[in-house]
């Protein structure tokens, strides 16, 4: 089979597999199996295309023209495959978790909800392959659109407001400052197209670069970065696979994404370093490091805490990024896989803790631990892998962005990463220190009464198996990343 048509596959697949999840919907079984069967399919494909990127071939498809100038078109890239694998791989753990989260709190309109998500993944996957920037955009616009629906399932006012939100910021900031970008890229450019070293590379003076970088930054309102970061807490009236799916498998990661794919292919990382156009870029992503780390110390809801948690993690991705240099690109690549495996983790057990208990408050988790140890040793290890605690996969990514920092003499990046180090864990270790050391509270024995049910306690453990051996075997990720960043 051509590279061509396994791109193809993987655009199609879960786009079939959404009108087909709509058609069984008179039977649930039935229904969950597509499910199952599509994101099962989606990751056989892309595991092919992996091996023709390893391989070293081009995987890519020729290009539709839309209108003249505007071409529809997909090329595998290193970063690209990294997020398709990311992506591909976590919705069939996300989909064994759905099930059981679904069912267990007899959550409505359960059809849209998984035919949404399939439409979310192949809009997720043809950003991940997208060859130039207006597939990009396209395919970025029809997630927030495709997820709008998920944010607001529950139906009720808090839902609706959350949507609100969700999209008025998402699509406000696309369609005021990135389009803007894109259009002015074409014109200085000549061309959409990616390519390694950057379209935009000597093509105008600093000042325009550098104003074109902060529409980009700006603009990929997914990124979170502050201050147009209101939609991912405002988002956490979702159900929590929707959580899982919005911090870990498709939103956030289609933002931080889309970031490090600009710096490298649009404005080039060798240019931004020799013209110095990024070195503010610094300070904004330590920044909102910093204040979302402090923020998630003062949330007793255990949802918004993770939500701040992750504002701050993605901004580790554009921090690195934007130490312009081959080894920061590459703790990038891999912080936006580590996070992934480990951020799922944590929400798959949140979730888990609301289903069996109907807690949702973190001073209300004494000695939860020896009701549900499954979910919160689980728990434990996304914590610890956010901290960047060996051996968890959060250490990788943060290991490379500190060595390129040390190495550039980037000290204010060296700080922000030991300091909002050292908040993490004042986030995180008191919730397993609470769960395990302490006596059951009053909450606890009255609500918990023992684990989720079978598929939730499935997905979260392998999840949080997967963010140890990630660790432990990090060939696959860590070979993709060196590959965008040529080294």
């Amino acid at each position: 089979m051509t590279g061509e048509m396994l791109i193809i596959l993987a655009l199609v697949i879960p786009a079939v597999g959404a009108g087909l999840i709509g058609l069984t919907s008179w039977n649930a079984n039935v229904r969950e199996s597509v499910t199952l069967v599509t994101a099962a399919a989606l990751f056989l494909v892309v595991m092919f295309i992996l091996g023709d990127v390893l391989g070293g071939q081009s995987v890519a498809t020729g290009a539709f023209e839309i209108v003249p100038g505007l071409e529809l078109a997909f090329n595998v890239e290193p970063l690209g495959m990294l997020f398709a694998c990311v992506a591909s791989t976590l919705w069939i753990v996300n989909s064994i978790y759905s099930i059981g989260y679904m069912r267990g709190n007899n959550e409505p309109r359960q059809t849209p909800f998984y035919m949404c998500f399939a439409v979310a993944l192949a809009s997720t996957i043809g950003i991940a392959f997208a060859a130039n920037l207006f597939t990009l955009f396209l395919c970025y616009e029809i997630l927030t659109l495709s997820t709008y629906p998920l944010v607001a399932h529950k139906g009720d006012d808090n839902a609706k407001a959350g949507g609100r939100v969700y999209l008025l910021i998402l699509l406000g900031t696309s369609m005021v400052l990135l389009l803007p970008a894109i259009i002015a890229t074409a014109v200085i450019a000549g061309t959409l197209d990616f390519q390694v070293g950057g379209i935009l590379a000597g093509k105008a003076p600093d000042g325009i670069i550098a104003l074109l970088l902060a529409l980009y930054i700006f603009g990929i309102g997914k990124a979170a970065i502050m201050p147009l970061h209101w939609w991912l807490p405002a988002a956490m009236v979702a159900p929590t696979p929707v959580s899982a799916l919005l911090h870990a498998v498709a939103v956030v990661k289609a933002g931080v994404f889309t970031v490090v794919k600009v710096i490298v292919y649009v404005f080039g990382v060798d240019a931004l370093a020799r013209a110095g156009n990024a070195e503010w870029l610094v300070w904004v992503a330590g920044f909102t490091v910093i204040t979302a780390s402090i923020v998630a110390l003062r949330q007793d809801n255990l949802k918004k805490r993770l939500a701040y948690s992750t504002v701050s993690q993605l901004s580790y991705v554009v921090l690195a990024a934007s130490i312009l240099t081959p080894i920061s690109i590459v703790g990038a690549a891999m912080h936006i896989a580590a996070h992934a495996v480990s951020k799922i983790t944590l929400f798959f057990a949140a979730g888990s803790i609301y289903t069996a208990s109907r807690l949702t408050e973190i001073s209300q988790l004494d000695g939860i631990g020896r009701r549900m140890p499954w979910t919160m040793a689980a728990f434990a290890i996304g914590a610890l892998s956010m901290i960047g605690v060996p051996p968890t996969a959060g250490f990788l990514g943060k290991w490379f962005m500190l060595t390129g920092a040390m190495n550039t003499g980037q000290w204010v990046a060296v700080a922000v990463i030991i300091v909002s180090t050292l908040l993490n864990a004042g986030y995180f270790l008191p919730i397993i220190v609470q769960a395990f050391l302490k006596p059951p509270g009053k909450d606890v024995k009255a609500h918990a009464k023992g684990e989720a049910p079978i598929p939730i306690v499935i997905a979260l453990t392998a999840t949080a198996g997967g963010t140890v051996l990630m660790f432990l075997f990090p060939d696959i990720p860590l070979a993709l990343a060196r590959l965008l960043a040529g080294v």
